[in-house]
């Protein structure tokens, strides 16, 4: 039985295996894939974004412990920093959230970022849609906190929350950031230090004053302490909140079609590059076209239209 008819059957080893393939970049976990996406499309994806040390980990074990009280199954994307010498994740992440390492309602899966920008892994999307086919209602990614560069996240999840703390110093770099464009909810965690009502009152003027954001959702602030597991609660309310905007407005509707859009151009590209350079790597041509470049008998623009005509004329 095939990888995925397992996944579907409930066997969370074969899922596990097949992650494992994904990361790896397998080319037979594509074939997995193509049987699992159709299965696809059910589960709402939370986004969790922010600086280090904002406490973002923590901060998703009490969600997912309070939509496991809402008996929702949980599946969990860590995406941790890449080791320089394994090139794995660090599994930082999956250690804070050990207590629910027994809970056979949640999945929790750890990615190595392995040099690639936008907070996630390359591989963040094909894992959701695994944990997605094997019917989680609700996926939580966690991004590796890079700062200005997460945005990948906004392409993948319904919802996005970018979490701060108070006293991180200069907080017009929110504004430098472009936070207030990719948040669909603020929180401000560790909200028992100093300063932290004064950090969500500068916040909640930005968010009133930005031009650019949807104004049929104005995000709200949520202040939370998430190691105290206090404003939890009311959390997962502005989350559902914005699940509710989602679907009732029909932006989910937009929102769904650029994801895919994206997806497909993604992949096209990644494929029609594999291809063109793998071709003319094996066979020597790509030495050859760097040579006649540092000679300068070549220009790039005229190679890159020759090696295009002869793929595409071959076939």
């Amino acid at each position: 039985m095939a990888l995925a008819e397992r996944i579907l059957t409930g066997d969370v080893r074969a899922a596990a295996r097949l992650m494992r393939d994904i990361d790896d970049g397998f080319k037979s976990a594509v074939e997995e894939l193509k049987i699992l996406y159709p299965r696809t499309g059910n589960a709402f994806i939370i986004g969790i974004t922010g600086p280090p040390g904002a406490g973002k980990s923590t901060l998703v074990d009490q969600l997912t412990a309070a939509y496991r009280r809402r008996e929702m199954r949980v599946g969990i994307v860590a995406i941790d920093p890449t080791s320089p010498f394994t090139g794995g994740a660090i599994l930082g992440d999956r250690i804070r959230m050990n207590r629910h390492a027994d809970d056979d309602g949640v999945f929790i899966r750890s990615l190595a970022t392995r040099g690639h920008l936008g907070g996630l892994s390359r591989s963040t999307g094909d894992v959701v849609n695994v944990m997605d086919a094997m019917g989680m209602d609700v996926i939580i990614i966690e991004t590796v906190g890079v700062g200005q560069d997460e945005i990948d996240i906004v392409r993948m999840a319904h919802t996005t929350v970018v979490v701060m703390v108070p006293g991180l110093g200069d907080d017009i770099q929110a504004i430098k950031a472009g936070i207030l464009e990719i948040g669909d909810v603020f929180v401000v965690n560790k909200a028992d230090r100093a300063d932290a009502d004064r950090a969500v009152r500068e916040l909640t003027v930005m968010l009133e004053m930005n031009p650019d954001k949807d104004q049929r959702w104005r995000p709200h602030v949520v202040k939370t302490e998430a190691s105290r597991n206090r404003g939890i609660e009311e959390l997962v309310q502005e989350i559902e909140a914005h699940r509710n905007y989602l679907h009732h407005s029909g932006a989910i509707r937009h929102f769904l079609e650029e994801k895919n859009a994206r997806l497909f151009l993604e992949l096209l590209k990644e494929r029609l590059f594999a291809e063109v350079y793998g071709h003319i790597h094996v066979n020597g041509r790509f030495r050859k076209i760097v040579e006649g470049l540092v000679s300068r008998e070549q220009d790039p623009y005229s190679a890159v239209e020759e090696i295009l005509a002869e793929k595409f004329a071959a076939r």
